[in-house]
């Protein structure tokens, strides 16, 4: 499969935008890694906000404090939730295991 072409300013404007959202989620999670953002905020921003709905679950788990690849890992597989899932792909019930799992 070959990549779309895309004229050099419309390839500008596509690296610019995934750099504005890389540095967005990275900022997501250094809120949360801080105690500035809950899980229940990051859920709640997943659901209006595409650029926080792409974050890998994985991701927003160990950068909570206290949770580590492998203590995520095993909550994840605990809960049902595919290693690759992104927030805004997680089903209500889910979502709502999250908040009790981690409250």
């Amino acid at each position: 499969m070959e990549p779309p072409k895309l004229t050099p300013e419309a390839r500008r404007a596509a690296l610019e935008k995934a750099a504005t959202a890389r540095r967005e989620r990275a900022a997501v999670k250094e809120r949360l890694r801080s105690g500035e953002l809950t899980l229940a905020g990051v859920l709640e921003l997943a659901e209006h906000d595409e650029v926080v709905g792409g974050i890998k679950v994985k991701a927003v788990l160990t950068s909570l404090p206290g949770l580590g690849k492998v203590k995520s890992h095993r909550l994840m597989e605990r809960l049902g939730i595919a290693e690759n899932r992104r927030l805004r792909g997680l089903g209500a019930k889910q979502r709502e295991a999250l908040r009790s799992a981690l409250s």
